[in-house]
């Protein structure tokens, strides 16, 4: 190799393993593993990710405590993940990832279900406690904090008293499932303005719908 070639391969390697810190998001998408927890509504957060992916023409692979999909979208790199760990030990993978890629807290976008918001409502926030969300609940614990972004997608609550488990565990109606296409494809959409325009202003355009 020539002294201009690996003058440039190693600035190359600097520049990679260099990436500005603004420039990179760990965005969590909270869902169980397995078969059984397709197209359930806790698990929401994995078909966002999915339909993510999609949009942005990138595939997972199993990796660490999570299957691992890295994306680019305008000059920013998305490094997305379904944790494997089920939703009660969220908290493992998030901060394996947010360790191992160097991404600050601030550029943390955690997404997840919540029956405290009525079906398809979308709300953006910089930080809060965790309502009641067994994933939440760990992410914070790992973390040590509850100053991160998160998206809640809203399942409703039409449920009988006491069958909160059955509900969010069970799968959409044929009816709700045109609602929550229509939601994951705006999702999506606050995904992008978030590592692009940043949580304030993304909370400002998207919250008021």
């Amino acid at each position: 190799m020539s002294l201009i070639n690996s003058i440039f391969a190693r600035f190359f390697r600097m520049g990679k393993s260099n990436e500005p810190d603004n420039m990179k998001y760990l965005i969590a998408c909270l869902g169980n593993i397995g078969a059984e927890y397709d197209n359930t509504r806790h698990n929401i957060g994995f078909k966002i990710a999915d339909r993510l992916a999609k949009d942005l023409e990138a595939t997972f692979t199993t990796s660490r405590l999570a299957q691992v999909a890295e994306m680019k979208y305008k000059g920013k790199t998305l490094v997305v993940i379904k944790p494997t760990t089920y939703m009660n030990a969220s908290g493992r993978a998030v901060k394996y990832w947010l360790d191992y890629e160097k991404i600050p807290i601030e550029n943390l976008l955690v997404v997840n279900d919540d029956i405290a918001l009525p079906l398809g409502t979308l709300r953006l926030r910089k930080q809060g406690a965790d309502g009641g969300h067994n994933g939440l609940t760990d992410i914070i614990e790992k973390l040590g904090t509850n100053v991160f972004s998160r998206l809640r997608f809203g399942l409703g609550d039409d449920f009988p008293r006491g069958r909160q488990i059955d509900f969010v565990l069970g799968q959409w109606k044929p009816s709700e499932e045109p609602i929550v296409d229509e939601k994951a494809d705006e999702a999506v959409e606050i995904i992008k303005s978030f590592v692009t325009q940043g949580v304030d202003r993304t909370m400002n355009q998207y919250n008021k719908r």
